[in-house]
Formats: structure tokens, C-alpha cells, sequence
């Protein structure tokens, strides 16, 4: 067997990655500093990577030249870097909006004459079809709402949580498939979309609240029977939306009676911390349900800007411990903001793989970026997790099979290298993980 080894590390922030090839040799007995994989032991399927097309990373994506444009679309969609597979997408204003939108905010337009995607349009469908066009085919979409528009709501407003009104719960469910209708009538593939983006919190941007019990309620009453109705229950709903400390509760509400067969399993975000044993959690009690990482991203508000090393080293621990504990798709949020981390019409700035300095007209790719590449451009869709132990917490691993082709990712957050053993199938082969560095390695049966 051979292994191809590819390392990335930042020295000065400017990014450096080499690739070594080595040739399994017989195991010799080791029993220090192993790491081990074990292709017999499978668990989840990966379903894919990818990003969100917001309002703002539209706007944003409009400013480049095309030679920019071309260049990141195929950093992220194209066949030899990124390769993500699919994106998500608001459906109305989020924070990350220039502005306030509705595709219909008219109360008395019963049957949705006016609803109008003008919005959509101008910023997110050119991003899309470039994407599109990158990755020369469909891309999967899942689309997430943060709030009903504002007449539907006790609040009167789109900001500030409140709650969907008892008299527009069926009305709400409506706009929700006229909004995947609409862009299924365009050609584009949505398959999945969340009941509702984060509906514990109440920001100061577009949000709506319910409790697990609500969301449970207004699926098995109005959006199920909705989505039968207009023949789209084919697409995967997911519930939660929202971090990962109380994620259990919210599925042991909803996967269980009427509603478990409603639902196709869980989204989250890590705002909140690891929580990796939530997920691990769900995945035992519901085997069945999926899990997807909806959103992720550095907050400006609680993380520098500046810190790149570790910002990177953030997103692969998360992604590591989820992917360890049954998470199958990874959605990161904006594919590209300016350098102020926005715009967002509140001022709710962060970080992405891609930043557009606006008057410099540079497109800067972060560190997130590369450390995200180490996982999205070689774990495919349809790969397998198997089976690893590891001697030391130190290095965070994990292991994916495909066919033939076994491809592992190695973090190393530590200031020091770390040598090891890698043994599969009564084989070894000997390794050094760098200081504070990524890695993956590939192996060809």
C-alpha cells in the first residue's frame, strides 16, 4: 500500500504545504505511539461539504472582477481544490443582508400574486449559478428561514424574535413551499431545508422562537401536511437549527411519535461549544436520523480577527469531533464577506474562508480556508467513517473510506512535533505530525 501524506502549516500566516509518499512496511510489533484505522469498523456516510449563498456574500461576490469571480467560485466548486458539493440559503433576510426582504410581505395577497424573488435575483442567484457552473452540475440546496415576514409575528418586526401568530401558522407553512417551488421551478435542486434558524435565540437580527414542543407542533399540523399537499415532501426537513447543548432534548421531542417519520434528522451550529457527546448521543438513540452542521463561523464579537491560526484550528477541532460523533454534512456560513466581516445590517460582523478588501480590490483567503480544504477536497460524498484509536489526545484524527482509498486528517494543535505509527491491515508506516499543523493522508489499497 502506498500513503500520500500532505501537510499544511502557516509560519508568518503565510501558508506552506508539502506532500510526502511512503510505502507501508510489515508491522513489526509496535505498541508506542500507534495510531490505528480499522476499515471493518464503519459507522456514518458523508454526504458532503459546502457553504452558505447569503445576501451579503452576493452583494460582496458582485464587486469582483471576473477573473476574481471565476477564481473562487472554482476554489470552492471546482473539481481540483474545495469541491463542495452543496450550499445553503436563506429564504428571505438574515443578518447577513444588506437590508431587510420579503418575498411577500403584503398580508392581503392571499394567493402569493405579488411574491417576488427580485431580491433573490439580484445577489444570491449569481453567485449560485456561477457556483453552478463551476461545479458543472446541480448543486444540493437547503434552504433555512429566519423569520416569517413581519405582519405574521406578535413582535410586528422581522428583528427580535417574537413568534409565529396561531392565525398565520398555515399561511407561514404556504410561503415556505412557494419559496422552494420557486426555485424548483427555476431548475435549481433543493433537497433539504430547516424549520427554522436558531428559534431559541432572541437577536437582534431576523429571528422567530419556538420551543422543541412548538416546532414539533407546527411540522405535524402545518408544514408536513403542506409540504405533502404541494407534492414536496421529498425534501429532507431538519430540525433545531441551532447549537449543540441542547440538541438532544429537541430530538427527543421530534423524532419520537407522530412526527418521527416527518423529519430526516437534526441541524446544528457550534456556538456554544463542542458538545460532541450530544451528537453521539442522538446517534445512539436515533441511528436512523441525520446529522448536518448548518452553520459555523468565527465571531468577530468573541473571537479576533487576527487570531488566524487558531480561528483554523477552531473549525478543524469542531469538524473532527463532530464527523467522530455521526455528523454526515458540513454547511460552513458565508462563502465570502468583505474585509469588514459584513456587510450586515446590524453590525453582526465575522470572519470566512474568503474576504474581498474593498479598497484594495484583493480577494484574501483566510487560514479557515486551507485547514476546511484538508477535509472537503478529500473525504467525497458516499465515503465511509471507520473505525481509529489514537495514543494521544493530542493529535485529533479522523479516518473515511471510499472503494479503495482510505483518507485520514490529523490535527495537531500543539507547538511541538509529534511522531507516530500509522498501522492498518498488519502494516505500519512512520509519521510525523508538525507543529500546530493539519494533515491528511491518503492511502491507496
Amino acid at each position: 500500500m502506498e500513503l500520500t501524506y500532505y501537510t499544511t502549516t502557516y509560519k508568518g500566516n503565510k501558508k506552506e504545504t508539502k506532500e510526502e509518499h511512503h510505502v507501508f512496511v510489515d508491522d513489526r510489533g509496535e505498541e508506542n505511539q500507534l495510531i490505528n484505522l480499522y476499515p471493518q469498523i464503519t459507522m456514518q456516510k458523508i454526504e458532503g461539504f459546502g457553504g452558505a449563498v447569503t445576501d451579503s456574500a452576493g452583494y460582496v461576490y458582485s464587486l469582483l472582477d471576473d477573473s476574481q469571480k471565476k477564481k473562487l467560485v472554482e476554489t470552492y466548486f471546482g473539481k481540483n481544490n474545495m469541491k463542495y458539493n452543496l450550499v445553503r440559503i436563506p429564504m428571505d433576510s438574515c443578518d447577513f443582508s444588506i437590508e431587510h426582504y420579503e418575498a411577500d410581505s403584503d398580508e392581503e395577497d392571499k394567493d402569493f400574486a405579488e411574491f417576488s424573488f427580485a431580491r433573490v435575483e439580484k445577489y444570491i442567484l449569481p453567485l449560485l449559478d456561477a457556483a453552478e457552473a463551476s461545479y458543472g452540475a446541480k448543486l444540493d440546496i437547503m434552504l433555512s428561514p429566519w423569520s416569517p415576514p413581519a405582519y405574521m409575528k406578535t413582535n410586528g418586526e422581522r428583528n427580535h424574535g417574537g413568534k409565529l401568530k396561531e392565525a398565520y401558522k398555515r399561511r407561514w407553512a404556504e410561503y415556505l413551499c412557494r419559496y422552494i417551488e420557486e426555485y424548483r421551478n427555476r431548475g435549481y435542486h433543493v433537497t433539504k431545508m430547516t424549520m427554522q434558524n436558531e428559534p431559541k435565540a432572541v437577536q437582534p437580527w431576523d429571528s422567530c422562537i419556538y420551543t422543541e414542543q412548538e416546532e414539533r407542533d407546527f411540522i405535524k399540523d402545518y408544514l408536513h401536511p403542506a409540504l405533502v399537499e404541494h407534492h414536496l415532501d421529498d425534501i429532507e426537513l431538519y430540525i433545531w437549527d441551532h447549537n449543540k447543548e441542547r440538541a438532544l432534548e429537541w430530538a427527543e421531542t421530534i423524532f419520537t411519535g407522530e412526527t418521527a417519520d416527518m423529519v430526516a434528522g437534526l441541524a446544528f451550529h457550534w456556538y456554544s461549544g463542542d458538545h460532541f457527546e450530544a451528537l453521539q448521543m442522538i446517534k445512539k438513540r436515533f441511528p436512523d436520523k441525520k446529522l448536518l452542521l448548518s452553520e459555523a463561523c468565527i465571531e468577530y464579537s468573541k473571537f479576533a480577527a487576527n487570531d488566524y491560526l487558531k480561528n483554523a484550528q477552531k473549525y478543524a477541532h469542531d469538524m473532527i469531533g463532530n464527523l467522530n460523533n455521526g455528523m454526515q454534512t458540513f454547511l460552513d456560513w458565508n462563502l465570502l464577506l468583505d474585509e469588514q466581516g459584513g456587510p450586515n445590517h446590524v453590525g453582526n460582523f465575522c470572519d470566512a474562508p474568503f474576504l474581498f478588501d474593498t479598497k484594495k480590490k484583493v480577494v484574501m483567503e483566510s487560514n479557515i480556508a486551507g485547514y476546511i480544504w484538508h477535509f472537503s477536497h478529500f473525504i467525497e460524498p458516499g465515503a465511509i467513517r471507520i473505525g481509529m484509536t489514537r495514543y494521544t489526545d493530542e493529535l485529533e484524527v479522523t479516518a473515511f473510506q471510499k472503494e479503495d482509498k482510505i483518507s485520514f486528517v490529523v490535527l495537531n494543535r500543539t507547538e511541538k512535533k509529534i511522531p507516530f505509527f500509522l498501522r492498518l491491515d498488519n502494516t505500519c508506516v512512520s509519521l510525523e505530525s508538525e507543529p500546530e499543523s493539519i494533515a491528511t493522508g491518503v492511502i491507496v489499497q
